[in-house]
């Protein structure tokens, strides 16, 4: 069976942008001082509020071990902080310094503004077919065993030496 050629260019359309998003991405947060899976965790903390290693060791799927790491380089760049559990004296939470809650403020208000430069001048109706066109793709993926879970679940997603 042979692929209809506009299925291979839809294809290479989805890994172009890909390619151009995670590149953005990199350099972006590369220019902050921020590994993806560093950011991964601000953006974590920053939706969840002051948190255990163990819920964010379980949000980014990685071992306790390297979730160490991660709020290590994050304490050390000063953007969190460990404070004492308020009820379980054996935990530390998580929390933002100001600096940390400021950067991932400036991170959302990036990705809004991506966002905006992106979809501003495109119609509603194209906006709302683009979407219903990825969610079928993924929902593809996803019954083939692919998805954002489902490759976390290969290995540490968070593994700084894998990226």
């Amino acid at each position: 069976m042979t692929t209809p050629p506009k299925h291979t260019e839809a294809l290479g359309r989805i890994l172009e942008l890909v390619i151009v998003v995670s590149d953005d991405m990199t350099r972006t947060l590369s220019a902050q001082g921020l590994t993806d899976a560093r950011a991964h965790l601000l953006w974590e903390v920053h939706h969840r509020g002051p948190s255990t290693q163990r819920v964010l060791a379980d949000a980014l799927r990685v071992s306790p071990r390297n979730i160490t790491g991660l709020v290590d380089a994050l304490v050390a760049t000063g953007l969190v902080t460990r404070e004492p559990h308020p009820t379980d004296r054996r935990a530390t939470l998580v929390t933002f310094t100001e600096q940390g809650a400021a950067l991932t403020a400036a991170m959302e208000r990036d990705q809004h503004e991506f966002a905006r430069i992106l979809f501003a001048d495109m119609p509603d109706d194209r906006v709302a077919a683009l979407v219903e066109g990825l969610d079928d793709v993924l929902a593809r993926l996803k019954a083939h065993g692919l998805s954002v879970d489902a490759t976390r679940e290969g290995g540490d997603a968070g593994n700084e030496g894998g990226r």
